[in-house]
């Protein structure tokens, strides 16, 4: 593996790739988020999951989302408000509005694996968006009895603002409108995760954008992608450029900025903080 060089020279190759590049393929993990504010521990935890915290002990929103809550209200007290903080409200400092000045006027799609919309928030065309690993604003069956995901925002919204001592009323919580049994969030955690007609749309024009620019000079930028789910972004990135000499293979990473031997020629490689990078590039 080959780690980040002169920092300003990285830049400086990383700004001509984005003015020559024929297409770019933006490969966005948890990282960038984070860079744009969307912290899951500390301040924002305290400000808005106290009493979680307190009753339950809970260290971070995402450990939280996994407990088995006693009652579905109270589930969805706590759901509600990481959906409304982390999907509905406006957090972004900046971080995605600059890529996207960026990179509006190339040839561009976006593969990711977060859920929280700041992609389309920011400006992104939804038509050059896969988001592979679901979105907070959808619901589906837990079950599922059928492949269809249904939008959550209005509810979500009645629950963040109608929930009273850690529970949300009776009414709000969530039933499927086929079998009638608990509806959960649209993220893929196990093989219940429905992959809908708009999942599967984005994976075809994804792969549609990969093959029209097949052969011509891509810049593959990989943006906070860490190793929790390497198969989906960085290392299909590195087969992508180890397989076309015209490709450039970018990781913008805090702490892990690295490329594999076989492509170092073809790698740019940049140790730092992904929301002052942009800054810097912009």
């Amino acid at each position: 593996m080959r780690f980040t060089r002169d920092y300003s020279a990285e830049i400086d190759r990383l700004k001509n790739e984005i003015e020559t590049a024929d297409a770019i393929v933006i490969g966005a993990g948890a990282g960038l988020s984070t860079a744009a504010g969307f912290t899951y521990s500390g301040e924002r935890l305290q400000k808005y999951f106290g009493d979680f915290v307190e009753k339950y002990g809970f260290r971070d929103m995402y450990s939280g989302g996994f407990y088995p809550f006693p009652t579905p209200e109270e589930q969805w007290a706590y759901w509600s408000r990481y959906i409304y903080i982390n999907r509905y409200m406006d957090v972004d400092n900046g971080t995605y509005k600059r890529l996207f000045e960026l990179v509006k006027g190339k040839e561009y799609f976006v593969l990711t694996t977060n859920v929280d919309h700041q992609f389309q928030k920011a400006g992104f065309d939804k038509h050059r968006l896969f988001y592979t690993q679901g979105d907070y604003g959808l619901w589906q069956c837990s079950e599922p009895c059928h492949q269809k995901t249904y939008d959550n925002e209005e509810t979500v919204r009645k629950m963040f603002e109608q929930q009273k001592n850690m529970r949300v009323p009776s009414e709000l919580v969530p039933k499927c409108p086929v079998c009638g049994k608990p509806m959960r969030m649209n993220l893929r955690a196990d093989d219940t995760f429905v992959e809908d007609d708009g999942w599967h749309n984005a994976a075809e024009r994804y792969d549609e954008f990969l093959r029209r620019h097949d052969g011509l000079h891509i810049l593959f930028l990989e943006l906070g992608v860490g190793m929790n789910t390497p198969v989906i972004i960085k290392y299909p990135f590195w087969k992508m450029t180890y397989a076309n000499p015209k490709a450039v293979y970018v990781c913008v990473n805090y702490g892990e900025a690295y490329a594999p031997d076989e492509i170092a020629g073809q790698s740019i490689c940049i140790n730092g903080d992904i929301h002052e990078v942009l800054n810097v590039l912009a």
